[in-house]
């Protein structure tokens, strides 16, 4: 969620929301080869601020340039999705059991806040899907700034972040999961709010190693094109 008044929201930022909003739902898809005129068609934008985002999305690494080739939305092997999974479980893990130690009181009553929230969210989407905006609404990046460990807190809210978006999107939408999803947060704000480290590095780890084996199962049943 971009931290700007109503006031200061350009048309610049506008642009970069609903294209980031596009490739993180695959409205954009991975691979996809993109140009500036059809993007202005398709979204409703103007060149300039549409050139603005894109420097923007490209410098998160969500888009990338090739020479002759023009720009694509970024995407990734099976291969290495996994394995972006594989470092999340390590590093989640940790980032909830220093949460666990580390955050306060009003902060886990923010997070059962935002979850509640979730929960309405996903009622209002039948069951269908669990879209979490980017920064405070985003229940990984909670645990990541509470774990108050800025060198893990970089590593998993730069890059590596924006590139789970966009697979942790698609996983939601399968059949029951954004429930299934919503009941293991709150287990692990449980967790954080016993102040067990332990239980909550456990539960984490368990979730995203979940998702993980979610993912594979989509791919080798054709349900989710990499």
């Amino acid at each position: 969620m971009l931290d700007v008044t109503p006031q200061s929201y350009t048309r610049a930022d506008e642009a970069f929301d609903c294209l980031q909003t596009a490739i993180v739902k695959g409205d954009l898809a991975p691979g996809e080869k993109i140009g500036e005129v059809e993007l202005c068609s398709r979204f409703n934008l103007t060149r300039g601020p549409l050139r603005e985002a894109l420097g923007r999305l490209e410098s998160r690494g969500l888009l990338v340039r090739r020479p002759h080739a023009g720009v694509k939305v970024v995407s990734v092997s099976a291969e290495e999705l996994m394995e972006l999974y594989r470092i999340r479980e390590v590093m989640e893990g940790l980032a909830a059991r220093q949460a666990a130690e580390r955050m306060t009181e009003a902060e886990i009553a923010d997070l059962y806040a935002t979850l509640d929230s979730h929960e309405t969210m996903i009622e209002e989407a039948q069951g269908q899907a669990y879209y979490q905006a980017e920064g405070d609404y985003d229940f990984h990046h909670r645990i990541a700034t509470g774990s108050r460990n800025t060198k893990l807190a970089q590593m998993l809210l730069g890059d590596l972040y924006y590139m789970v978006r966009m697979y942790r999107y698609r996983l939601s939408t399968s059949a029951g999961r954004p429930h299934m999803a919503l009941g293991e947060h709150r287990s692990i704000v449980e967790a954080i709010a016993q102040r067990d480290g332990e239980l909550a590095e456990f539960l984490m780890k368990r979730h995203i190693n979940a998702a993980r084996k979610n993912i594979e199962k989509k791919i080798q049943e054709g349900g989710l094109t990499i």
